[in-house]
């Protein structure tokens, strides 16, 4: 599987983004790194990465406005616990949680959380976008300084 998706580059870093974003429970950062020391653009390889996750989040977003739970439950595998979790967490710190929407365990739940909350989808996006392309951004620095 690993081979298959280093073959198929970005596309496969896009798709593999968007999915750790949403329904399955992945990692995208080490394709980031494997195609990045393959020799492709750095900035290109985030942009890409970006994007993809950054769809991901809006895609669970969306499941927080509209959705049931159903979708939140199984479909996200998010329980009671980590949307009462994220909730409080948003209701604390307010939009500005979703800087942290890239933080395994409490990023999905996140993004539900404001969906669930309608917060409007311009400042969603672009809360999560800063914090999502500064992860994927670093990541390539740091592989950057390894090569």
């Amino acid at each position: 599987m690993e081979n298959f998706l280093l073959d198929h580059g970005l596309p496969a870093l896009f798709l593999l983004s968007l999915l750790a974003a949403t329904l399955v429970p992945l990692g995208s950062e080490w394709l980031l790194v494997a195609i990045i020391l393959q020799g492709l653009p750095p900035a290109q390889v985030v942009a890409v990465a970006t994007l993809g996750n950054v769809l991901g989040a809006f895609i669970t977003y969306g499941i927080g406005i509209w959705g049931s739970a159903f979708f939140m439950q199984k479909l996200l595998s998010v329980d009671e616990k980590q949307t009462a979790r994220a909730m409080d967490l948003y209701q604390r710190y307010g939009a500005v949680s979703l800087l942290f929407a890239w933080l395994p365990i409490i990023g999905d739940p996140l993004c539900l959380a404001a969906g669930i909350l309608r917060l409007q989808p311009l400042l969603f996006l672009s809360l999560v976008f800063i914090g999502k392309l500064s992860r994927y951004a670093f990541i390539a620095m740091i592989t950057g300084m390894n090569i």
